[in-house]
């Protein structure tokens, strides 16, 4: 049967006919949705006016003489083509599209074509309950003048999980789920029997069941009940079900964790390198538990330094394809919401057997370094060790002794800080970009309640670390992609060029703080000019801003086993094989590098580069749940301030508003352009402004502005701010 498209002319069942004593009504838009009906129907067919006039119902000769003028607009149209004289069939060419269907609360469908193209609107009534992420197929429709193209959904080729979020409201056994998804307009209608007990209050996790046609609400059944509605951990449950994120293990998972044997035997040591009697330390923030890195180091005969990185020996442990690795595989990362983490591996795995605690012989996958003291690497070598770490240190108390030069271990930890600054130099001089952007965290209560902010800076202990596991992650990747002539399969973190648009958008922007960019030349000439214009806004009330922009006008990093290299850091080659226990992408190259270590050949790409696409998609999903969670906490800790004042900077610039970051607590807010009634305001997304249309007033991104808290809504994650002039 064809949908009618007018949503206003009912219809014989088969025909698209209007029913009779319709017809005298029928306006020209609903005439020519109608014909379009019939020509979709009859794909093939060959029509003239006559028979398209009988089909529809145009009886009388005005209705006749519309029907003929509209064949031929839909022909100028190239919707449909003139196939003999006064004859016509539907042009089938450019007309069905595959893509992903983006669904809104909104109404505002649309569709975004698999090869990239323009998204186009697709209209609630021709959607054909397709969810959002749906993967479908679309009829576009005929372009009226002036008006922008809509598509039609045709056929839903793969479906994603229809799960939502909200609370159930129950009365007489009939409930309702209100969802709280930016993506559906409609309430879950729950029937009885598939409630799970869920009463008014609570916060649910509902499965779209069904969806019939013609009906405005779709059917579930609640999954889980997960708390009630305001309580922290139902809130932090809440935000990894909205994203898909799982929020607890499956049994049999943390059943096969547990049957794992937590001793190593002499055998299992006999066949690795054995650096238990190497000063070996882990350093890592205050609250970890899973301690996947530590740093080894003495000195040689020659003079020489030896640092080695060891790594967590997760798959020893974690065999493939089972059902503990399978988990793994899917979730592809941890999680870390701001007052706890997801892990990927069970506790059993990532806080005990694989863990590098203190006075703990543990197997770990390393890379050892020999160094001079100009930190050039005279050689390496890689192989599976056990290792025993003489101490945990937490980042603050490695920076004391970074600073005050006394200390356990201050010898070693002030030689591998001295060591690594002259490997993070090279680096910069080779064109890597520095982005050292301080992070927001939130002091949490035992109840889960933020009850202030302090800043997270990278310190040089913070430092010390992540130039060792870069060295790590870029000679792992090096050992494969560029020793190895036959190029095997692997797993690189690749990072393309700026896309040169948004690059010529950024120059632009900050020329209006008296700053210039290189945008022309070799790589490293412009990365090397975003490093000096980084060192130039430090201690500037606009370096966020600035700094903020910049990683908006760069490429995100992603998994890949096509190597192009990481421009961000300058390597040609870069992997990632320091964190197997909270990413699933380590793993992988801890397989793969044992496999060619051993002269295994190798493996299939297609396989890989799918699941390098996974965890790729999987880190990005992580990444929006914290940043939901952190939305969270900000709003939660703003609710008790409504209508108190403070100062801040717009640090975005949007359509629908401006979002205001507060300087004290570094909380944002949006500004919705209603309450910006002094004038109408058009939005620039080059110059990152909005400009009153009479007055010519301008709001621009890092222009400071004080505000009010107008409005704290917790379930929206919503913070609504009012200029105070």
């Amino acid at each position: 049967m064809t949908k009618n498209r007018s949503g206003n002319n009912k219809k014989d069942n088969n025909t698209g006919k209007p029913k009779q004593g319709q017809s005298k009504r029928m306006k020209k838009e609903a005439m020519v949705h109608s014909i379009i009906s019939v020509f979709q129907s009859s794909p093939k067919e060959h029509f003239n006016y006559k028979q398209i006039s009988k089909l529809i119902g145009a009886e009388n000769p005005v209705q006749k003489r519309q029907v003929y003028e509209i064949l031929d607009l839909l022909a100028a149209d190239d919707l449909i083509v003139q196939t003999d004289r006064g004859r016509y069939k539907l042009n089938n060419l450019g007309n069905i599209a595959v893509g992903t269907f983006v669904r809104r609360s909104n109404g505002k469908n649309s569709f975004i074509p698999e090869d990239g193209g323009t998204a186009v609107f697709v209209a609630e009534r021709n959607s054909m309950h397709a969810m959002d992420g749906d993967k479908v197929k679309v009829q576009i429709l005929a372009r009226r003048k002036n008006s922008d193209p809509e598509a039609e959904v045709v056929e839903v080729i793969e479906s994603t999980t229809k799960s939502f979020v909200g609370k159930p409201q129950v009365h007489k056994g009939i409930a309702f789920l209100i969802t709280e998804n930016k993506t559906l307009a409609n309430d879950i209608f729950i029937p009885k029997d598939k409630l799970k007990d869920g009463k008014d209050g609570d916060k649910a996790i509902v499965r779209i069941i069904e969806w019939p046609e013609g009906a405005k609400n779709p059917m579930g059944e609640v999954v889980d009940i997960l708390g009630k509605a305001g309580q922290n951990t139902a809130e932090m449950h809440a935000i990894l079900a909205e994203f898909g994120l799982p929020y607890k293990y499956p049994e049999n998972v943390e059943k096969a964790a547990i049957k794992i044997p937590d001793v190593i035997t002499g055998e299992e040591i006999a066949k690795r390198e054995d650096f238990r009697k190497v000063v070996t330390f882990t350093i890592d923030p205050r609250d970890a538990k899973d301690f996947d890195d530590a740093l080894s180091i003495r000195k040689l005969a020659n003079g020489n330094w030896e640092v080695g990185v060891h790594i967590a020996d997760v798959t020893h442990y974690v065999k493939p394809d089972g059902v503990i690795d399978k988990e793994a595989q899917q979730r592809a990362t941890s999680v870390y919401l701001v007052d706890r983490t997801i892990p990927m591996l069970p506790e059993r795995l990532s806080n005990e057997l694989c863990s590098l605690r203190p006075y703990e012989e543990k197997l770990t996958f390393s890379a050892i370094f020999e160094l001079n003291d100009e930190a050039e690497v005279m050689a390496y070598r890689i192989g599976r060790t056990v290792i025993e770490s003489d101490r945990r240190f937490t980042y603050e108390e490695a920076q004391d002794i970074i600073e005050n030069g006394a200390g356990d271990f201050s010898e070693e930890i002030l030689t591998l800080d001295r060591l690594a600054k002259k490997i993070r130099d090279k680096r910069f001089k080779n064109g890597a970009i520095n982005f050292d952007r301080y992070e927001v965290r939130f002091d949490i209560d035992e109840y889960g309640k933020p009850v202030g902010t302090y800043i997270k800076e990278s310190k040089d202990a913070n430092k010390l670390i992540e130039e060792f596991m870069l060295l790590a992650n870029r000679t792992v990747a090096e050992h494969i992609g560029k020793e190895d002539k036959k190029k095997k399969t692997f797993i690189y973190r690749i990072h393309d060029q700026p896309d040169p648009e948004k690059l010529d958008n950024f120059a632009s922007f900050i020329a209006r703080f008296g700053y210039k960019l290189k945008t022309e030349g070799g790589k490293t000439n412009v990365s090397q000019s975003i490093n000096s214009l980084l060192d130039k806004v430090q201690g500037k009330p606009e370096e966020n801003l600035i700094e903020t922009v910049a990683i908006r006008a760069m490429q995100k990093a992603r998994y890949s086993t096509q190597n192009i290299g990481h421009y961000g850091l300058a390597f040609d080659y870069y992997s990632h094989f320091t964190s197997p226990i909270r990413r699933y992408p380590d793993m992988m190259v801890h397989r793969l590098l044992e496999r060619y270590l051993d002269g295994g050949r190798s493996v299939a790409k297609n396989k890989y580069e799918d699941l390098c696409d996974h965890c790729s998609t999987m880190e990005q999903t992580a990444a929006n749940a914290e940043r939901a969670s952190i939305k969270y906490k900000q709003v939660e800790f703003m609710s008790d301030k409504l209508g108190m004042v403070f100062d801040g900077v717009i640090s975005g610039v949007t359509e629908w508003g401006l979002y205001v970051e507060i300087n004290e607590n570094k909380c944002e807010g949006l500004v919705p352009i209603r309450d910006l009634d002094d004038d109408y305001y058009e939005f620039d997304d080059k110059n990152y402004c909005l400009t009153g249309r009479r007055t010519k007033r301008q709001y621009r991104l890092g222009d400071p502005i004080t505000i009010k808290v107008a409005q704290a809504n917790l379930e929206r994650k919503q913070l609504d701010f009012m200029l105070v002039e």
